[in-house]
């Protein structure tokens, strides 16, 4: 039942140095006829397993810099090259396994709405209980079902509404997904979640640092899809900038003023993120631990996302590129 549909999808798998991750997630396509693997560099063997196991390999020159967006373009163009008659492409992320019932299901859906363009469903992180970290992303992707502004990196899309709309900026770092769905739902497409199961993610953030350089490419993201599409009606991540320079560097900076205006009075002042805490405990749903964790984990997130506000400022600037921000 599944093979039937294997026909009218195209699948592109972008991955760097994924290891074993990657082996599970090629494995797990199995029922697909045609699928592209795009490779950013690795050195641990990917390009040749992927090659041995009969996967057509795109290798990215070094020439340019590495960029997701600039992966999964490259990969979408060798499918249209090879089965320009495909319907649909499965964009999925090499360290991410998909479930085997999902192709049929995302099929059902856009063939029985014509107006919708992307669909994605429930990505969950593999191992959620090896990490905090691990915890907070699968948090994360559980997005409200039903129509989306945006989708994330594993996607099912037609391939006719990506060609119209260009694909992916190859230029952003982080961030190219929703910008892409900006410019598809100006041209009258909608993204939809449903309630099924997608993908499983083996995020593997085992260490604070991690996590902290992956906010600040999340406040990255933040400024420059606010640079692009931060004018009305879109705002595109208008209220996520302005929220972590308030959080990250605003509100310190007084705090700290008032600090050596005022001395220890002044540190009173600081108060106001443990009550901004309490406020976020109270109004996140769930067990008293997973808020309290949330809540902490949110308001902390606010300074890794300012310096990656102030990264965003300074390369614009300094009119130099961005650079990849990676945290594994």
């Amino acid at each position: 039942m599944i093979e039937a549909y294997s026909n009218s999808i195209g699948v592109v798998v972008i991955g760097r140095n994924e290891g074993d991750r990657l082996k599970q997630c090629i494995c797990s396509l199995s029922m697909f006829a045609r699928i592209i693997y795009v490779d950013s560099g690795s050195s641990d063997g990917s390009v040749e397993w992927a090659q041995g196991e009969g996967i057509d390999v795109v290798e990215l020159s070094l020439n340019l810099r590495f960029t997701a967006a600039r992966a999964r373009n490259a990969g979408f163009a060798r499918l249209l090259e090879l089965a320009p008659q495909l319907e649909y492409v499965q964009f999925i992320d090499g360290d991410c396994v998909l479930d085997q019932n999902w192709p049929r299901r995302a099929v059902d859906y856009l063939s029985d709405r014509e107006n919708v363009c992307a669909v994605f469903g429930r990505r969950r992180e593999r191992y959620p209980d090896r990490s905090i970290y691990n915890q907070l992303c699968d948090h994360e992707w559980n997005v409200p079902v039903g129509k989306a502004r945006s989708c994330g990196g594993d996607v099912m899309m037609r391939v006719k509404s990506l060609e119209t709309a260009g694909g992916y900026r190859d230029d952003l770092i982080a961030g190219e997904e929703p910008e892409l769905c900006v410019r598809l739902r100006a041209r009258g497409w909608l993204i939809w979640r449903i309630d099924e199961e997608m993908t499983l993610h083996d995020a593997a953030i085992m260490r604070f640092e991690q996590w902290w350089r992956r906010h600040v490419r999340s406040g990255y993201a933040f400024a420059n899809g606010a640079h692009l599409h931060g004018s009305p009606p879109e705002r595109l991540w208008v209220w996520e900038s302005r929220r972590a320079i308030l959080w990250g560097l605003i509100i310190p900076f007084v705090c700290a003023c008032l600090t050596l205006a005022f001395g220890f009075p002044g540190l009173l002042a600081f108060l106001i993120y443990p009550l901004q805490l309490g406020r976020r405990i109270l109004h996140i749903p769930g067990a008293w631990r997973v808020r309290v964790q949330l809540a902490f984990f949110e308001l902390l997130s606010r300074f890794p996302e300012s310096i990656g506000q102030l990264r965003f400022v300074r390369d614009s600037l300094l009119q130099v590129p961005s650079r990849i921000i990676e945290y594994k």
